[in-house]
C-alpha cells in the first residue's frame, strides 16, 4: 500500500479543512437515497447539522445514536434526493465494504475541532 496523493502544505490543509467533533442526536432510515445510507443530525454544541452517511451496513439506528463522529464541517451543501446534507462524516472503509466511522478515544465537548 502506497499513497497516492501528492503532499501538501499542513498550514494550508489546516486553513482549509475544518473538521470537528460532534455527537449523533438523530438517525432516519433514507431509502430515497440512491445508495444505502442514514440521515443524520449531528450536534456540534454550537448548532446542529445534518449528514448523509453510508454507515448502514455495520451500524443499527442505536449503535449510532448518541455516538460522537468526526465530520468535516465546511464542505457545503449537498443535496440527495432533496435531503441537505450540511457535513461529511469521516469513515474508513474496512476494505470487506463496511465503513467504521472516526471517533475520540474519549468523550470531548462537541464542538472540538479536530488538527
Amino acid at each position: 500500500m502506497g499513497f497516492d496523493e501528492p503532499d501538501i502544505d499542513p498550514a494550508a490543509f489546516l486553513e482549509d479543512v475544518e473538521m470537528r467533533v460532534g455527537t449523533v442526536v438523530s438517525v432516519d432510515d433514507f431509502p430515497e437515497a440512491r445508495k444505502d445510507v442514514y440521515r443524520l443530525e449531528v450536534d456540534f454544541g454550537d448548532r446542529t447539522r445534518q449528514s448523509a452517511a453510508g454507515l448502514t451496513d455495520r451500524y443499527d439506528h442505536d449503535d449510532l445514536l448518541g455516538a460522537q463522529v468526526v465530520a468535516v464541517v465546511n464542505l457545503g451543501t449537498v443535496t440527495i434526493a432533496g435531503f441537505e446534507s450540511q457535513c461529511l462524516v469521516t469513515g474508513v472503509d474496512t476494505g470487506e465494504g463496511e465503513v467504521v466511522h472516526l471517533t475520540t478515544e474519549r468523550e470531548v465537548p462537541d464542538g472540538t475541532r479536530v488538527y
